[in-house]
């Protein structure tokens, strides 16, 4: 028992940890200012790459990337993966430079909401009511939040779909959390491989030109993407989804913050409705969602119970 106890409680150490350092991203970006946001996506892939294939070894998962790179199902969908995940990556970053903290924040709390609606429109999976009613509420708290951006507050919406595609291809292909990362930067490398060599031709390139410790920022961007990924994986092997799916919101909470009382955004009241509409959605998803379970595992018992 005690046994048990401690893992869960190292797995709940480790999804904070990881979901804390998610959420504290806005000011580690802006410090590679004035990189601009492409220029910092491909030298974050390529010293991700770097990063991942000394994990790779380090963790000694060979055995199970050379079985993921004999399977081209496998391969063709870590490159539909790679793909969105540059496109979520390459907003967040834009949006977190450009001051836009609490529109990335929206997205993520939009997130599992999308991921819901992903379900339904690629996997033909049916809504109960009450998820329904969450889904309504968010298109509500869309329509609300475009009014007062006078757009459609599309960093929220491209980041909020390009993560809950990247989730669902990540589900269906079923890797490793280390050698999927590996195989995606990989895959990513010889473009952002290129885009650098043309910044260095052109005489564009930010990193090394503004000293010593600009470049170390740069060159810790494996790391920085390394590590909450390794602390989630390790989550997600000790503590129930559940707990994992409410973890979830820190991160957009600690953007959300930041993005207030560091960054210093201003939030009309016309903003707070439409955040205040998706924190209702999100409040009745979880509940309909926990309650599910329960029902779900109670009939479970009495199935085991009457057998």
């Amino acid at each position: 028992m005690s046994g048990r106890l401690s893992r869960a409680g190292a797995g709940f150490t480790m999804g904070v940890g990881a979901y804390t350092l998610w959420g504290v991203f806005p000011l580690y970006f802006p410090l590679l200012e004035p990189a601009g946001p492409v220029e910092i996506l491909a030298q974050r892939v390529l010293w991700s790459v770097l990063t991942m294939a000394v994990l790779v070894l380090a963790l000694r998962r060979t055995p199970q990337l050379r079985a993921l790179l004999r399977s081209r199902r496998t391969l063709a969908l870590l490159a539909v993966a790679a793909a969105t995940i540059s496109v979520n990556w390459v907003t967040f970053i834009y949006g977190v430079t450009t001051g836009h903290v609490l529109e990335t924040s929206l997205g993520y709390f939009v997130n599992p909401l999308v991921t819901v609606l992903l379900g339904v429109l690629v996997l033909g999976e049916r809504l109960r009511r009450l998820q329904w009613a969450a889904l309504a509420i968010a298109a509500t708290a869309v329509v609300v939040l475009t009014v007062d951006y006078g757009r459609l507050p599309w960093i929220a919406v491209l980041l909020a779909f390009s993560f809950g595609t990247y989730g669902l291809v990540k589900k269906t292909a079923d890797v490793g959390a280390v050698e999927s990362l590996a195989v995606e930067t990989a895959l990513l490398t010889p473009l952002a491989a290129a885009y650098v060599g043309w910044l260095a031709a052109s005489g564009g390139p930010v990193l090394g030109t503004q000293g010593p410790v600009h470049t170390v920022v740069f060159a810790l961007l494996g790391l920085v993407t390394a590590v909450p990924l390794l602390l989630f994986g390790g989550a997600a092997t000790r503590v129930p989804m559940v707990t994992l799916g409410l973890l979830q919101y820190l991160a957009p909470i600690f953007q959300f913050v930041l993005g207030i009382v560091w960054f210093g955004e201003h939030m009309p009241a016309t903003r707070w409705a439409g955040f205040v509409l998706v924190w209702l959605a999100l409040v009745l998803f979880t509940v309909e969602a926990y309650g599910h379970r329960r029902r779900h595992l109670r009939r479970v018992a009495r199935a085991a119970t009457a057998t």
